[in-house]
């Protein structure tokens, strides 16, 4: 199999366990599609669109009632529209939208922004898959917590992720050039994304950073001409207030932020430290992946290490992860993405909403945070051995010197290039082949956040959530 750069996937792969026939292939995938509903359905605490409603509220109070974009609140909630102005600018066609319609777009445009991501993450090969493992990575992928309160939740992420890793395809194909738009958009609507300016200035692709660098301030500039009054407020006041989006302390942040703050630790300083600190081990090992042409881990890698510096990152947020998936994948590690992968179906940390002192507090709600710290020090990157196959080890070791008359040639930085070992197959594939080959436990077997108290937050529960009608009440 191939990544977005064209390189080998994973040699030697065994056969898929299961059904011989297309038939029963089919009453499987019936099976899987039917259980995975049930446990959608009935089992994880469900959000009722509530963000989605943030959105729409905001906007219809903005477009059609003259309001501000900061002032509104989803009636019953304390909660209100806390992105950049220019995420407002995007989403006004929401004005022109009932409650209803508003939801089943947002549920197509999510499911088109999850087949980019796959199509990214899968490589040039996609089809090879065929229609069977497909079907199971789409069920496998139904019960990933940070993937399903995405949808459950009407969030943006999984369409800024697809938008990020559109530039990681051109980088890894040798298209460079034509890299930053997605990024720079990505940046405009959410803060999180513009790490990976950074990653193209650690990378050396200078082009590129000024490309996303020029479009999310081009598009804030736009934000501030259609709303001068809502830029300023948000760059001077919103900003800064984090008491806008939620308690730090909130089991639902998994960030170090969140983690310090549930020890109670609230001081700047400490927090700043472990950001730096975080920050340099991104810069090290991600520069030397950009550098070797792996362009699929460098960007799994900053997506990790976004998640932990950033002062709040809710569990949906994580879907950033699934790029570090498919990396494990590809580089043959399938017992280690199948567990961790495991893990990010269970709801686990919800356990520890009422209390999450003591030292099983420290250690199970805050399991996700040790993943994607986890994944920032050992994510196989810079093209791992596995994903190389034994006939090119093999050429390779046996290849002459260069002779005076046919010298070597070296990689010029500034170059687009294509990278050997840049992509990777769907995480949740893979995951699948190793549980069913271990014989381990079903993540629908894990506990969930169904077995908690209701939280007095939304990143909990939708039951606070109360209803408004299709015209929200002006500010």
């Amino acid at each position: 199999m191939t990544g977005p750069g064209g390189g080998p996937g994973l040699p030697g792969r065994p056969a898929m366990p299961g059904p011989r026939t297309d038939r029963g292939r089919l009453l499987l995938v019936l099976l899987l599609a039917a259980a995975v509903t049930v446990f959608t359905a009935t089992v994880p605490l469900l959000r009722g669109f509530f963000d989605l409603r943030v959105y729409y509220g905001a906007v219809h109070t903005w477009a059609h009632h003259g309001g501000r974009i900061y002032d509104y609140r989803v009636p019953g909630t304390s909660y209100g529209f806390t992105y950049p102005p220019f995420a407002a600018v995007a989403m006004l066609p929401l004005a022109l939208l009932g409650r209803t319609t508003a939801i089943a777009v947002s549920l197509l445009v999510n499911l088109a922004a999850l087949a980019a991501v796959l199509r990214v993450l899968a490589g040039p090969d996609w089809r090879r898959h065929g229609w069977y493992r497909w079907a199971l990575c789409l069920c496998l992928l139904a019960l990933f917590e940070p993937l399903r309160d995405t949808f459950g939740f009407g969030q943006v992420n999984l369409v800024l992720l697809a938008l990020v890793l559109g530039d990681c395809l051109l980088l890894a194909t040798g298209r460079g050039r034509r890299a930053g738009a997605g990024i720079g958009l990505a940046a405009a609507v959410k803060l999180t994304p513009a790490l990976f300016i950074g990653l193209l200035l650690l990378a050396g692709r200078r082009r590129a950073a000024g490309t996303a660098t020029a479009v999310a301030v081009a598009a804030t500039a736009l934000a501030a001409w259609a709303d001068p009054a809502a830029s300023r407020f948000y760059w001077t006041e919103a900003l800064w207030d984090t008491g806008r989006v939620g308690r730090l302390d909130y089991v639902s942040n998994q960030s170090l932020q969140g983690v310090l703050a549930r020890l109670g630790e609230t001081g700047r300083p400490l927090w700043a430290t472990a950001v730096l600190l975080t920050l340099c081990v991104w810069a090290w090992r991600s520069r030397r992946a950009a550098g070797a042409g792996d362009w699929t881990a460098a960007f799994a890698l900053t997506g990790a290490a976004a998640c932990l510096v950033s002062p709040i990152t809710w569990v949906h947020h994580l879907v950033w992860l699934l790029p570090s998936f498919a990396v494990l994948v590809r580089a043959g590690h399938l017992r280690v993405a199948a567990a961790l992968y495991a893990v990010l179906c269970t709801s686990v940390v919800w356990l520890w909403f009422d209390d999450a002192s003591g030292v099983g507090g420290f250690l199970g709600g805050n399991t996700y945070t040790w993943i994607s710290l986890g994944l920032l020090l050992f994510l196989p990157a810079g093209q791992p051995r596995a994903a190389r196959p034994p006939l090119a080890r093999s050429a390779r070791a046996t290849a002459p010197a260069p002779s005076p008359d046919s010298p070597a040639t070296t990689a010029v930085p500034d170059q687009p290039e294509s990278s050997s070992g840049a992509g990777a197959p769907a995480a949740a594939t893979g995951a699948a082949d190793a549980s069913a080959r271990e014989g381990g436990r079903s993540p629908s077997s894990e506990p969930t956040g169904s077995t908690c108290p209701a939280a007095a937050k939304p990143q909990s529960s939708s039951a606070r959530a109360s209803s408004y009608t299709v015209s929200p009440p002006s500010a």
